[in-house]
């Protein structure tokens, strides 16, 4: 899991206060962990953006009020109609407790169905796990490679030493689905317009 670090600065609390940082383009955040006190801090929206537009998950090296605190990004809050950041949490992390954290999925290999005409379908995007801190995987491969069509990957398929899966183990991650069958369809509606055109033609004759 790569880390990023990033330096931020305390802030004032309040409504009026959250406003006047992200006019200046930075963005009101939180840090808050077991045996640590919430802390309001303030950090340019510019090197949130990283954290947030990834495929993968990142260890934060928060660096605030001359310590540097190991967290997550835990959570963000976006405005409803510009999508930019408003708020967002960050969970410090410490290495002997288990902490669940939202993971990337990525598919490996070409699934042998696909191979036969079959679409493959990513139905979850992103799974959730708990595990220790130095478990946390960037992403989480899925490997698809001996998937027909018809077959599909569920959470409860899923194996991977120190992580547990906290979705419901019937969601499906990932399914082959048939061909679809759009020539055929589209061959049925030609002949359904020729047929439609002759009896015009021989109504009007």
């Amino acid at each position: 899991m790569a880390t990023i670090t990033i330096e931020a600065k305390p802030r004032e609390t309040g409504k009026r206060a959250a406003r006047a940082i992200r006019r200046e383009g930075w963005v009101p955040c939180i840090l808050y962990g077991h045996h640590v006190e919430p802390i309001p801090f303030q950090m340019l929206e510019s090197k949130l953006r990283p954290l947030i537009y990834t495929t993968e998950t990142h260890l934060v090296k928060l660096q605030l009020n001359g310590k540097t605190w190991d967290c997550i990004l835990k959570d963000v809050e976006f405005h409803p109609v510009t999508d930019r950041p408003l708020h967002a949490d960050f969970q410090v992390l410490r290495a002997e407790e288990k902490v669940t954290v939202t993971v990337p999925v990525q598919i490996v290999g070409t699934a042998v169905g696909v191979q036969r005409g079959g679409v493959l379908q990513i139905v979850t995007h992103e799974l959730e796990v708990t595990c220790l801190p130095k478990d946390i995987p960037a992403h989480i491969d899925i490997d698809v490679s001996n998937l027909d069509i018809g077959d599909a990957i569920h959470v409860g398929d899923l194996q991977f030493e120190g992580l547990e899966f906290e979705d419901a183990p019937d969601q499906t991650v990932v399914v082959i689905a048939a061909p679809q069958l759009g020539g055929v369809e589209e061959e049925e509606g030609a002949e359904g317009e020729a047929g439609a055109a002759e009896a015009g033609t021989g109504t009007s004759a």
